[in-house]
């Protein structure tokens, strides 16, 4: 028992009307093969050619550790040269990830490498696009995109990905007043006799091949997996919703920031409350069979 995940569509190709259709209207994800393939960077991107492009910067680095109850949300826990780290995921299995890295500011000639994905719907946000970078076996926790926009996901290597729509978040313990969920159980195996609001959630699995993207919709909860050492380049835009994008400025305005401020003052005591909170939210979901 444990989470139902059904495998993600796939197509190679799609014109903007069936997306608009099949997965931009629905709020549903999507694989497209192909669209990646009409990019410079498909040919020309690799690990060694991001190492020359970007030059020798240091670099924030994440590990998989549980959350500082005192630091604020996506806080760093190491920090090392680009071309150090590159040579680290190339040669061994680490749990380090390069998370939100904005390459192009010092390699502004990766501009010209990728085409924003304007044939499929408009509103991308980003001049400047975020880039993810991760040794083999490193995870993404569980979470949410606090700005609650669509992203176009472009992985160059091998990546598994869970999702989960939005409607699940209290089944999926999420912490309250933060976009991710408590992270004391496995999202490949989790023990549904400990964490029991977890059996029957329903989500969707994928594989990510080189130049494979991702369409995954405003709000869907998504762990991810590097299966060799890869990167990735996301490209956001906004939904059409101002109910979303309201809910957008209040996560990244009011709610983050009376975290942090809680964060500070109470540290263990507050993510501690917020742990028991999120639990009792789970087993409370569980018994009204949410979400109907």
């Amino acid at each position: 028992m444990g989470f139902k995940l059904t495998p993600i569509d796939i197509v190679d190709d799609i014109s903007r009307e069936d997306f608009h259709r099949y997965y931009l209207k629905p709020r549903k994800p999507v694989v497209i093969r192909n669209m990646a393939k009409k990019w410079p960077a498909y040919e020309k991107w690799s690990l060694d050619y991001m190492k020359e492009a970007v030059g020798d910067i240091v670099v924030p680095l994440y590990d998989s550790n549980k959350a500082d109850p005192a630091a604020p949300i996506n806080a760093a826990s190491a920090e090392m040269r680009f071309g150090d780290y590159i040579d680290l995921i190339q040669r061994e299995p680490t749990d380090l990830r390069i998370f939100l890295f904005d390459p192009i500011k010092h390699a502004p000639s990766l501009l010209q490498d990728y085409i924003f994905p304007q044939d499929l719907m408009g509103g991308f946000l980003d001049k400047y696009p975020t880039m993810f970078f991760g040794g083999i076996g490193s995870e993404t926790f569980l979470h949410y995109d606090i700005d609650m926009a669509h992203i176009f996901h472009t992985h160059f290597g091998q990546k598994h990905i869970i999702l989960f729509d939005y409607k699940w978040k209290e089944r999926l313990y999420r912490i309250p007043y933060a976009t991710y969920a408590l992270e004391d159980y496995s999202v490949e195996n989790p023990d549904t006799q400990r964490f029991p609001a977890l059996d029957g959630v329903e989500g969707i699995e994928c594989f990510l091949e080189y130049g494979d993207t991702l369409f995954m919709p405003t709000g869907w909860w998504h762990w991810m997996k590097y299966l060799d050492g890869s990167f990735s380049l996301s490209l956001r835009a906004w939904d059409e919703s101002w109910a979303v994008k309201a809910q957008s400025v209040w996560n990244l305005t009011v709610q983050r920031q009376f975290d942090n401020l809680m964060k500070a003052r109470y540290r263990q005591r507050y993510m501690a409350w917020k742990e028991r909170l999120a639990v009792k939210r789970a087993d409370k979901a569980l018994l009204k069979g949410l979400p109907r």
